[in-house]
């Protein structure tokens, strides 16, 4: 059996739970009722992917947003409503990252955005008196910094690159079988972290 000597972990789902529900009603709420046609788990349109990749700002965002509203909005509505998809970190996986990282490298690949970074970084602070996410992690790839997102090949071919990464010795820990699926075609050692399972729970650190 290959040695386990990587992982990379994504966020949303993973360390930190996020819900589609909640920020799809906080849409419908602000005058944008077909939200979830540009927005889900398993697709993103153009808008939300070039705002994940960094290619247009957060006030070219918003202005997208008013547009399609059919309510006239200010940015902080807009704020509030896409960061309500944003719940709690998951406080026990959170401090095991910490015991992890004495026996592996640690990197986190996220699919975010500038405006969900700030907010994430905020409840971190709040529910960890952490200021910073990177601090867990030896580094931190974020969709929105690399210009790249997955499930496309190109990103995971950057954190292996970057992080000078054998693939086959790494573990790729997402929700979402889509990204899973990538990384395994990579040759990367891959888990699907399904509803209700945690990381300090899988069998990979028994």
């Amino acid at each position: 059996m290959i040695k386990l000597n990587n992982i990379i972990f994504d966020l949303g789902g993973v360390l930190l739970d996020i819900d589609f529900n909640r920020v799809k009603k906080a849409f419908q709420n602000i005058g944008v009722s077909d939200f979830d046609q540009h927005y889900s788990k398993l697709q993103a349109s153009h808008l939300f992917q070039n705002l994940e990749m960094g290619k247009i700002s957060e006030t070219d965002f918003y202005g997208a947003i008013k547009k399609q509203s059919l309510t006239p909005l200010n940015d902080e509505q807009i704020k509030a409503a896409w960061n309500s998809i944003l719940r709690d970190f998951r406080i026990e996986s959170m401090n095991f990252l910490k015991e992890l990282k004495q026996h592996y490298r640690i990197f986190l690949l996220s699919n975010t955005n500038s405006i969900h970074l700030k907010e994430i970084n905020n409840l971190l602070n709040f529910q960890l008196g952490v200021d910073q996410l990177d601090n867990y992690f030896e580094k931190a790839y974020y969709s929105q910094k690399v210009g790249k997102r997955k499930p496309n090949s190109d990103i995971y071919h950057h954190v292996l690159e970057d992080a000078q990464l054998n693939p086959k010795e790494t573990l790729f820990i997402d929700d979402t079988n889509v990204n899973v699926e990538a990384a395994l075609k990579i040759g990367f050692q891959a888990h699907l972290l399904l509803e209700g399972e945690r990381i300090e729970n899988l069998i990979y650190f028994k």
